[in-house]
């Protein structure tokens, strides 16, 4: 084991994938000698080479494209957007191409893609700079999305992204990259999709966060545990393949569900997870679930009122015990 920052997690994965396969190279606005704005690329292309290190034109449309075209062609395209908000950029190279090429070949072609970058609040980077878009790409079958919440988890699932045949869309939060955490040493080391997280078992709620929630829900866990409030915590680790079972099962034990997220709460993953609890566990139900999300309205630039448009440790405390005494 040793011990990393996530942004350093992430940077040694993509070094030894490039490493153990010659076909996988990555490519972005400012990797080559910047090494990308938080440091995931840095010195990537004095080892590598900028063949396999390439930077590109602020142009994601055009670079997204390239990245699908080089996966169908046999390469293991990263594709490194600097804000995952330029997703909006490239939907239609995201979900009318990297997502319905393998169905529409019959599963002859395959899309080994990863796009990935960071998103989320923290820095005061406003409404086009700030979003968490994980919840969008739920929606359009053929594309996984995967969000660690942690260091290992971090090297862990990329490493997964990268092997896999098919597009996954890697979701990185900027407030997490200087936390730090014991990482595997073993190049082999892997997580696989699909397989929930329990990060703190408890029998009163359950609470599933993901990215920088996931600190703020054992964070609030910890402060219901004094008032004698058993909260167990879960953390889907990838929303494409979704883990409902675990979910499912921690709610069987505890009765109740609260989902929290910094993505907008209309129309949220929370809002997915609660609807599937309700079709599999309702009768386990002793309260609705609720959700916590972001207030429907554009991330300020104001770092005040960016946390007073995001849930905060007191909204999910006073949630469980909501669900607990209505």
């Amino acid at each position: 084991m040793s011990i990393k920052t996530y942004a350093v997690a992430i940077r040694d994965t993509i070094a030894q994938e490039m490493r153990h396969d010659d076909k996988v190279f990555i490519m972005g606005e400012d990797i080559e000698v910047l090494g990308g704005i938080f440091g995931c690329t840095r010195d990537l292309a004095k080892e590598f080479g900028t063949e396999r290190v390439r930077n590109t034109p602020i142009t994601e449309a055009t670079f997204v494209g390239a990245g699908v075209g080089a996966a169908t062609a046999g390469m293991r395209p990263i594709v490194e957007l600097m804000y995952m908000d330029f997703t909006y950029v490239a939907m239609d190279q995201i979900l009318n191409q990297a997502a319905k090429i393998r169905y529409m070949f019959g599963g002859k072609a395959k899309v080994p893609l990863v796009i990935r970058g960071q998103q989320g609040i923290g820095r005061g980077n406003a409404g086009q700079h700030s979003q968490s878009v994980e919840s969008l790409f739920m929606h359009i079958p053929g594309i996984k999305v995967a969000c660690p919440s942690t260091p290992a988890e971090a090297a862990g699932l990329l490493r997964t992204a990268i092997r896999d045949d098919n597009p996954v869309l890697f979701l990185e939060h900027k407030a997490l990259y200087s936390t730090k955490g014991e990482v595997p040493d073993d190049p082999e080391f892997a997580i696989p999709f699909g397989k929930a997280a329990i990060k703190k078992e408890g029998k009163d709620v359950t609470i599933v966060a993901n990215l920088l929630y996931v600190s703020k829900a054992l964070e609030a866990a910890d402060i219901l545990e004094k008032e004698g409030i058993s909260a167990e915590v879960i953390d889907p680790l990838t929303l494409v393949p979704l883990d409902i079972d675990t979910i499912v099962k921690s709610v069987q034990k505890t009765g109740r569900l609260i989902t929290v997220h910094e993505a907008h709460r209309e129309g949220g993953w929370g809002a997915e997870i609660a609807a599937q609890v309700m079709e599999r566990a309702f009768r386990y139900l002793d309260s609705p679930p609720i959700r916590l999300g972001a207030k429907q309205c554009t991330l300020p630039f104001n770092l005040g009122l960016e946390n007073a448009v995001v849930p905060q440790v007191d909204q999910i405390v006073q949630a469980a015990k909501q669900s607990l005494y209505r």
